[in-house]
C-alpha cells in the first residue's frame, strides 16, 4: 500500500476534539509522514510532521493543540486535534515519502498522499 489512506474525519463544535488516523505500508510510516490541510481555493498548508526518529514539528497555528504521533506496530500516524477552532475546517491530507530538499511543510516534499478526510468545526 503505497498510497496512504486517511480516517477520523467528521463534524465537531469549536472547542471539540478529533482525532485523524493515516494508514500506509510500514516503510512509509515509519519514515517522515506530514498532515496537511487546504481549504478550497488556497494552497494546501503543513500541519505536522513526525520524522523517522520520532521528532515533531508543528505550523505555528497548530501548536499546542495539536499532537502528532506514530504507532508503527498498526502502521499509523494519528494527529490528535484539540480546541478546534471554525478556521480550522479544512480537508485534511496525510503525505509521505519524503523528497529531499525541501523543507516538511512544503507540499512538494512528498510523493505519496492521501484522499484526504473532511474536518468541520462549527461555531
Amino acid at each position: 500500500q503505497v498510497r496512504p489512506v486517511e480516517s477520523g474525519g467528521g463534524s465537531v463544535p469549536a472547542g471539540g476534539s478529533l482525532t485523524l488516523s493515516c494508514t500506509a505500508s510500514r516503510s512509509i510510516i515509519s519514515a517522515v509522514v506530514a498532515w496537511f490541510r487546504q481549504v478550497s481555493g488556497k494552497e494546501r498548508e503543513g500541519v505536522a510532521v513526525v520524522d523517522r526518529l520520532g521528532g515533531s514539528y508543528y505550523n505555528d497555528d497548530a501548536k499546542g493543540r495539536f499532537t502528532i504521533s506514530r504507532d508503527t506496530a498498526k502502521n499509523t500516524v494519528y494527529l490528535q486535534m484539540n480546541s478546534l477552532k471554525p478556521e480550522d475546517s479544512a480537508m485534511y491530507y496525510c503525505a509521505a515519502g519524503p523528497r529531499s530538499g525541501n523543507s516538511w511543510y512544503a507540499a512538494a516534499a512528498y510523493n505519496y498522499w492521501g484522499q484526504g478526510t473532511q474536518v468541520t468545526v462549527s461555531s
